[in-house]
């Protein structure tokens, strides 16, 4: 039998992550995490709108079951591999408020091992990962070396040193990575000091728990030091800024964040379990990877790097431990098929760049290598199983990236490739090349946009309609609103879900009040994310699936960013923040020129609005200004942190305005205040 053509996920398939956190989204997580929303999904555990399967489900269920191996169990065996201990049962890490910061008991209903025992709501391969992330404890990689998984989507590893502990990769939030410190490493492995804390990348599941095990005052006293690659602080801080509060609302869509925890529900992150609740920190990094083949001495560990920039993260590095025979691949080899593209939004990732780097690995380390440990999953053993692994992975998104270019020169549109492209066999019948997190379809799409950009070279679509306007001739011209629905419905009988979608969408975009569009489209919705083998696919499609039925629930929202992310932010970039909120309607017309002066930093700008865009210069004072502020960096950090306002600092005498305040008050008027929750799945 041939690989499995689903309708929703042709071919296959990082808090919720970074800087924009919304308890769950790989890069990108955010700062203050937006607790509520894991919190309700943490209580939600049945969803009475829910529909079963259809037949059309579980026939395309059934062909995943067909063509992969269940009976295969070394996955299985890895993953239990080493197990030192665990947290007592049930699993919860207590937070900061009365919700836990990590709750595995919600996914209780996930168990078994190797078999195909996957309920009719679950595509069979995801339900397999999906037990597979329950795993959960302290496990020995090899004498010297531990994990900690199964409590955040990501994995933090321990490496003993002459004095102490290197820490790698310590969690997304710290009260997560504070209680699996002392509750799991102390005990078992000794009270030792960490030396070093590495930071394989600029993603926050892989720097957010930091506080939770070091202080920055050692930091600052040498006692521990932060290891990163270069170009680390700026990527970390700056990849969710600009594009911040859109990542963040289509997280809470990625990673389920409001979903119920259930068969019919959220299961899986597809990298991990879910992201953890609460506190995400960073500390500034002390010392960096700079280039290939650089060997630096840790704790009496020698690592000798190799760098990964534009891979899975802006800024990356993998590293080899001689002294161990390991390999650690960071997140540029785990056990899937990894985004090119995430679906919260953000640059798009360079495949073949990806390969080159794997390639690397395997010319470098491939011949001593006995173990590969990475940032997310379970390790991999014995040198043959580490070069195959290396190499199919390598393959795999050198292949896309390859196949994807070969049909674009020869006229393929994006849609019509991620169509046409299937892994080989010797490929997909891999489990770590499946598609859990990133799909076959989107990555395809996504290379294409990188080599190409947004267009297809079809004059159709350089200037189509918006969607609602478009969705309303589309109507008109099928006949209006009850043709279509008539139409779509027998569509839906025969299981054909894609274009129920695609065409009942254009009902409830040109009239959002239609409650019988709604509903068809959020039945057709809920299949999709039923047979979807990537979590993110499904959890996008049941998360829209659920607020058609019952509109968006709105719990307190997450704050854009985190303390330390913000007091990290160079002021230039905060700067460009501001040029975002710019509203060009109310500030058309109108022009102000500031003079800004941080005493702390010394930094001096003069920060201009004309034609309704922003400019600055740095070291700058302008003469003809129309106001000038004093005020230190520490204070404007507050201001961004909403700890205090420009208003309580120039009467405390803190903050000094000269010339006329009102134009900066009225500067600030000309700037949005970005509502979360805007609609996604109606206009």
């Amino acid at each position: 039998m041939s690989e499995p053509k689903e309708p929703a996920d042709p071919g296959a398939r990082r808090t919720f992550l970074k800087n924009v956190a919304v308890a769950g989204a790989a890069t990108g997580l955010s700062g203050v995490v937006g607790e509520t929303l894991a919190q309700t999904a943490a209580v939600r555990t049945t969803s009475a709108a829910s529909k079963p399967a259809t037949r059309a489900t579980l026939d395309i269920n059934r062909q995943y079951a067909e063509f992969l191996s269940f009976a295969d169990a070394q996955d299985f065996e890895d993953a239990s591999r080493g197990l030192v201990a665990t947290l007592p049962e049930p699993v919860i890490i207590k937070g900061t408020g009365d919700y836990p910061a990590w709750n595995l008991q919600q996914f209780a209903f996930i168990s078994g091992g190797p078999e195909n025992n996957s309920p009719p709501t679950v595509n069979p391969s995801l339900w397999r990962n999906a037990k597979l992330n329950m795993h959960h404890g302290l496990f020995q990689v090899v004498d010297g070396i531990w994990q900690v998984r199964g409590y955040d989507l990501s994995v933090m590893s321990i490496i003993r040193g002459n004095q102490g502990y290197i820490v790698v990769d310590p969690f997304v939030t710290a009260e997560v990575a504070s209680t699996v410190w002392k509750e799991l490493v102390v005990p078992h492995l000794g009270d030792k000091p960490i030396t070093h804390v590495i930071y394989t990348h600029s993603h926050v599941d892989h720097y957010g728990g930091v506080r939770g095990i070091v202080s920055e005052d050692d930091v600052k006293a040498g006692k521990v030091k932060i290891v990163a690659p270069v170009g680390f602080t700026e990527a970390a801080v700056g990849e969710n800024i600009i594009a911040g509060n859109a990542m963040g609302r289509r997280a809470s869509y990625m990673y389920g964040s409001l979903l119920p925890r259930s068969p019919t529900g959220g299961i899986d992150g597809g990298l991990g379990k879910t992201t953890s609740v609460g506190t995400i920190s960073m500390i500034t990094p002390t010392t960096f990877a700079e280039k290939t083949g650089q060997t630096m001495t840790l704790d009496g560990v020698d690592i000798t790097v190799l760098m990964a920039p534009e891979s899975e993260a802006p800024s990356e590095f993998m590293f080899y431990l001689p002294k161990f025979k390991a390999f650690c691949a960071a997140e540029d080899a785990t056990h899937t098929l990894h985004n090119l593209y995430t679906l919260r939004g953000a640059k798009v990732r360079d495949a073949l760049l990806w390969s080159k780097y794997l390639q690397a690995s395997i010319d470098m380390f491939g011949g001593d290598a006995q173990v590969l440990f990475a940032s997310h999953y379970w390790p991999t053993w014995g040198n043959d199983r580490i070069v195959s692994f290396l190499s199919a992975q390598r393959d795999m998104y050198r292949y896309l990236h390859d196949q994807t270019m070969r049909l674009a020169n020869t006229g393929y549109t994006p849609r019509e490739i991620g169509e046409t492209i299937r892994l080989p066999d010797s490929l997909a019948k891999h489990w770590y090349c499946r598609s859990y997190y990133g799909t076959v379809y989107h990555d395809v799409v996504a290379q294409y946009n990188l080599r190409l950009g947004f267009f297809d070279g079809v004059p159709a679509n350089l200037h189509q309609l918006p969607p609602v306007e478009n969705g309303k001739r589309y109507v008109e011209f099928m006949g209006g609103p009850a043709a279509v629905l008539s139409k779509a419905q027998a569509y839906y009988d025969k299981g054909e879900y894609r274009w129920v979608a695609e065409v009942v969408n254009h009902v409830v975009f040109s009239n959002p009040q239609n409650t019988a569009a709604k509903q068809l489209l959020a039945d057709a919705y809920e299949q999709l994310g039923y047979q979807s083998e990537s979590a993110p696919w499904r959890n996008f499609y049941l998360t829209g699936a659920m607020e058609l039925r019952d509109g968006i629930k709105k719990v307190p929202a997450p704050a854009p960013a985190s303390p330390d992310t913000i007091r990290a932010m160079p002021l230039e970039m905060f700067l460009d923040y501001q040029g975002i909120r710019l509203n060009g309607d109310r500030a058309a017309g109108k022009t102000v020129l500031l003079n800004l002066t941080l005493t702390d930093t010394k930094e001096n700008y003069v920060v201009g609005v004309e034609n309704s865009a922003i400019h600055y210069s740095k070291g700058k004072t302008a003469n003809n200004a129309d106001a000038s502020i004093t005020m230190t960096r520490a204070d404007l950090n507050n201001v961004m942190l909403g700890s205090t306002s420009m208003q309580k600092l120039v009467m405390s005498g803190g903050t000094k305005i000269d010339g006329n305040s009102q134009k900066l008050g009225e500067f600030i008027s000309w700037l949005d205040n970005f509502d979360f929750y805007f609609n996604i799945v109606t206009p």
